[in-house]
């Protein structure tokens, strides 16, 4: 009996391709259906027959030892492959992939220091036409005639066309199948048999992956003869039609696949792809420039071009952009113009696309790059069944996915939480966890609610194909998101020796409410906290402890553990800091600078959540420990007169957090370069530490203005004073607005700069207040321009003329809003005058 091999050479992912497939197979009737594929996947093929399993979707194999090697094969519904699979499965027909198996892939890669894939080009080679008929130039020789790597480059310009790609969508794409179905594939048959003939001018390389698969597709060929099909339908790369054609003997196909090297433990199964992943040309895309637009081509029927300018019409329409039917027509118009003038059998996407600009988009590019995401390229997410293998954490992930009702979705979408609700709350963990495992599927965001309560969150949830590679990566520490997700947290601490990624991992623990991950983790840390004894490590640190310390209230979560290290971490950055301070350089003083604001934030909030320290100790509050001096109140051996009444009185006397930070912000405002910079602080940080001191209520303004004054001083260096400043208003230069006599020092100083050095302090003025608002920048400039500058803040009030009877109008509507009594004198209902109009004086 002899046995008819029919080969149908495609271009994967190409939507002609498939509507030839699918005409051949009615045609051909075949009793067993090869396809270019994993043979792994044999086993799990008849899932594409499901009504759950909706492409696009991907095959994902992995080694089982080390998931991060892994390769995916995407198949889209315009896919040649797809359409036989689909044949296949839906006439009961036996179909087997007959590619080289995934496990010999990733040897092979490990080997050769690539990557694994199907269809999907490595990262760094090429992605043009060449990559989409599967070729593999490998590498040329030396004394070799030069080849060309472009197999349809090749045809194309043989044609007399420099498009590769218009040249294939007009001869493959865009044309239906004619009454010989397998005319076509015998044609591209043809073509390729040229290019790949030994010593002609358009010879294309064929690299030694490529031999070998073409041996094991060639083996299972003869493997389904033996098996007894007498009808065989291959479905492959158009590339390897013409080694299949010629079958070589089987000894010759034994040698070549005998060097093998051994395979890994491999298991593959089905995932989700979607329609942005195989527009990408490295990693594990496809390299499909328009996945949109082809699945419009494959599924619209007649008249695709009209269809498609319905659709663009309805996305503009619901952005907003003013598009009509008319609109519409033209389109088409134009279009199928621009066609018959380029020679084009039909419209294709360079036409449609320049139609659209010109005619619903009026020329924007703008409307036209919106078309182009949601269109051209879309956000098409695939599903595949419950019945597809997966890893049990993969399983409880997607369990987790239903009960909160978490759909994971390409469109990138904003989720605002109230965390005191327990499915919000629980989505939040979830979200926490995945991130812990290196799933990004949610990034925190900003919420378009205003609010300052820590009940609040808000995310961007994203779902990437890939993630289901990273889920299988993070099944090594656990089958459920939560024990992987400890796991992880656990083995991150122990080979983690910075301290300020050992506090951020304890703060994400408690968001991820990991209470078991959470002891050691905080065991870790504090190993590694009693044996750090850099200020600045210590001070990136102790934020996110800090920060940590607010969730228990919120999330329900136990964060005790935290507040003994972040209180013996406060004690040492109080007592190392104006050592640490002392002589550095401008980089140095600008990053410290960041330190210092944070941990003034962190000891306020630390300082927040502390118990009165009067309850603890019985003593009275506003009282202090007999013999108790906080650091840095003495200089030289000698108290500071001026700086006894400059620190104000707090509840707790000097044991609570925030007094002593206020000490040592008090201390460091101090350290004056005494015999040049390297033996104080810089002026950057004394300043920015008065400025602390000042918005605490630590400080008076009195005193806040004799320290300015004093370092405006001729004695000290401008460039010290300048950076004095510039530490000074970073808070904000509104109270130059408020206090005219802290104006009116910083003018006279600047008035009093040489023209030399005030060309050497420009660059820090300018940038000081560049940093403060608009409004403070003009107001401070007509204050200047307006003449001598007042002594205090009450000289800083502008002179504005009261309108008596306008202001006493509105005082009962203010007794009403207040629940006051209304005042004498103004019975009845308020009424305002009319404001005379000032245009007729």
């Amino acid at each position: 009996m002899s046995t008819e091999v029919t080969l149908l050479g495609v271009r994967h992912h190409g939507p002609g391709s498939a509507r030839a497939v699918a005409a051949a197979l009615e045609q051909l009737r075949p009793d067993a259906v090869l396809i270019e594929g994993p043979p792994e996947a044999d086993q799990i093929i008849a899932l594409a027959g499901e009504k759950d399993m909706v492409p696009p979707v991907a095959l994902l194999a992995h080694v089982v030892d080390d998931p991060a090697r892994a390769a995916f094969w995407p198949f889209a519904v315009f896919s040649p492959e797809w359409v036989a699979i689909r044949y296949a499965v839906e006439h009961e027909l036996p179909v087997r992939f007959i590619d080289l198996p995934a496990a010999q892939t990733f040897a092979l890669a490990e080997a050769a220091g690539g990557v694994p894939g199907g269809t999907s080009p490595a990262p760094g080679t090429g992605t043009g036409p060449a990559s989409d008929t599967d070729g593999d130039c490998g590498t040329v020789p030396a004394g070799t005639a030069p080849v060309v790597h472009d197999p349809i480059g090749a045809l194309a310009e043989a044609a007399g066309h420099d498009d590769p790609e218009r040249w294939w969508e007009d001869v493959i794409e865009h044309r239906a199948p004619g009454a010989d179905a397998l005319a076509p594939f015998a044609a591209v048959a043809e073509a390729m048999n040229a290019l790949r003939e030994p010593g002609s001018g358009t010879a294309v390389a064929v690299g030694r992956r490529d031999e070998l698969r073409e041996a094991h597709m060639r083996q299972q060929i003869r493997a389904a003869r033996r098996a007894g099909h007498t009808r065989i339908a291959v479905v492959c790369g158009a590339w390897h039609v013409p080694a299949l054609q010629s079958m070589p003997t089987v000894a010759h196909d034994r040698a070549l696949l005998a060097g093998l090297p051994k395979k890994p433990k491999t298991d593959i199964t089905w995932v989700p792809w979607t329609h942005r992943r195989l527009s990408q040309h490295t990693g594990y895309g496809a390299g499909i420039d328009s996945p949109g637009w082809y699945h419009h081509l494959f599924t619209a029927g007649s008249e695709p071009v009209t269809r498609w300018m319905t659709k663009v019409a309805e996305l503009l329409r619901a952005e907003d952009h003013p598009v009509s039917s008319a609109h519409v027509i033209e389109a088409v118009r134009l279009a199928d113009s621009l066609a018959v003038m380029r020679g084009r059998p039909l419209a294709g996407l360079t036409e449609t696309l320049d139609a659209v600009r010109s005619v619903m988009c009026d020329g924007s590019d703008i409307a036209l790059a919106l078309v182009h995401d949601r269109l051209v390229v879309g956000d098409a997410l695939g599903e595949v069944p419950e019945a597809v293998p997966a890893v049990p954490l993969q399983r409880d992930l997607a369990r987790l996915q239903r009960s909160l009702r978490l759909k994971p979705e390409p469109e990138e979408r904003q989720l605002d939480l109230d965390l005191r609700k327990e499915l919000d709350a629980a989505r939040s963990r979830l979200l926490h966890r995945l991130r812990l495992l290196g799933v990004d599927w949610g990034t925190p965001a900003r919420s378009a609610v205003n609010s300052t309560g820590t009940f609040r969150e808000s995310w961007r949830l994203r779902w990437e194909p890939e993630f289901a590679v990273r889920v299988v990566e993070a099944a090594q520490w656990g089958t459920t998101v939560e024990d992987a997700a400890t796991g992880k947290a656990v083995e991150t601490a122990l080979g983690t020796t910075e301290l300020a990624r050992l506090t951020g991992l304890a703060e994400r623990c408690l968001l991820a409410g990991l209470s078991t991950a959470l002891p050691a983790v905080m065991r870790v840390l504090g190993d590694r906290a009693a044996l750090d004894t850099d200020v600045a490590h210590l001070a990136d640190a102790l934020p996110a402890l800090v920060r940590a310390l607010r969730y228990g209230d919120v999330r329900g979560t136990d964060s005790s553990a935290l507040e003994g290290v972040a209180r013996s971490l406060a004690d040492r950055i109080c007592i190392g800091l104006p050592s640490a301070c002392t002589g550095l350089d401008a980089d140095g003083a600008a990053a410290m600078r960041a330190r210092l604001d944070a941990v003034h934030t962190a000891v306020g909030l630390l300082a927040s959540a502390q118990v009165d320290p009067a309850a603890e100790t019985g003593r009275p509050a506003g009282t202090q420990t007999e013999g108790a001096t906080a650091p840095g109140t003495a200089e030289n051996g000698r108290a500071d007169s001026h700086d006894a009444p400059a620190v104000a009185a707090v509840p707790g006397g000097g044991d609570s957090p925030a007094d002593r930070w206020a000490a040592t912000l008090l201390a460091l405002s101090r350290r004056e370069p005494s015999a040049g910079p390297a033996t104080g602080v810089p002026g950057l940080l004394r300043g920015r530490a008065v400025r602390l001191l000042l918005d605490d209520g630590r400080l008076d303004s009195e005193e806040a203005g004799r320290r300015m004054g004093l370092v405006l001083s001729v004695a000290n260096s401008p460039a010290d004073a300048a950076g004095w400043v510039e530490g000074f208003l970073a808070g904000g230069g509104a109270l130059l607005l408020h206090d005219t006599r802290l104006l009116g020092l910083l003018d006279a100083w600047l008035c009093g700069v040489s023209g030399e050095v005030f060309v050497d302090v420009l660059p820090l003025l300018r940038r000081t207040f560049a940093e403060l608002e608009a409004g403070v920048r003009r107001t401070v400039g007509e204050r200047v321009a307006a003449g001598p500058l007042g002594t205090g803040p009450t000289a800083a009030r502008a002179a504005v003329r009261l309108d008596q009877s306008r202001a006493d109008a509105a005082l009962p509507t203010l007794a009403l809003l207040l629940g006051l009594p209304a005042p004498s004198g103004n019975p009845g209902p308020p009424r305002i005058p009319r404001q005379s109009d000032r245009r007729a004086r």
